[in-house]
């Protein structure tokens, strides 16, 4: 298997890279933040009925703001990394092999070994990879040709590294 694709220097593309990035990463805060709200609300609710109820309520509401900050600060930041990261729009490509993923973006080049990958996950623009547990890097699905695409999603597939779908 030998792909190879150019990235256009578009300004929009390096943010939704970022937010596609972040928003893996930040996802937890958006759960925890349901669970505060929650549970903050019903225990406000429920210590209206009890005498010791005035002396929780400022926990309870405590609670469900800072359930409600956390829900908006995953999009926070992503609204962030879409904006700071225009300026980085530079043109890149991507040579993908049997062996290795290999990236370049401007003057900088960078690769990942398909052993070293712990799995690839599928999102609507973009195959997330994964060295452990964290997110290294993403291959863009809409500028290759459909051929390509198919190709390394049954390599991906084929190592096991991607759930077919």
């Amino acid at each position: 298997m030998h792909i190879r694709f150019d990235v256009p220097a578009d300004p929009a593309y390096p943010g939704r890279v970022a937010a596609v990035l972040s928003g893996v990463r930040l996802r937890k805060y958006g759960y925890i933040g349901a669970v505060l709200a929650a549970v903050g609300a019903i225990g406000f609710a429920v210590s209206r009925g009890f005498a010791w109820g005035d002396r929780v309520s400022p926990l309870c509401m405590a609670m469900v703001v800072a359930g409600l900050l956390s829900m908006l600060y995953s999009p926070w930041v992503r609204l962030r990394a879409r904006r700071r990261s225009g300026r980085y729009a530079v043109e890149g490509a991507y040579d993908i092999t049997d062996d290795n993923i290999m990236m370049r973006s401007g003057s900088e080049s960078g690769g990942i070994a398909w052993d070293g990958v712990a799995e690839v996950r599928d999102t609507p623009e973009f195959w997330i990879v994964y060295v452990g547990r964290m997110p290294a890097t993403v291959i863009p699905r809409r500028l290759m040709s459909a051929e390509d695409a198919e190709t390394l999603r049954a390599y991906m597939a084929e190592r096991g590294l991607l759930q077919s779908r």
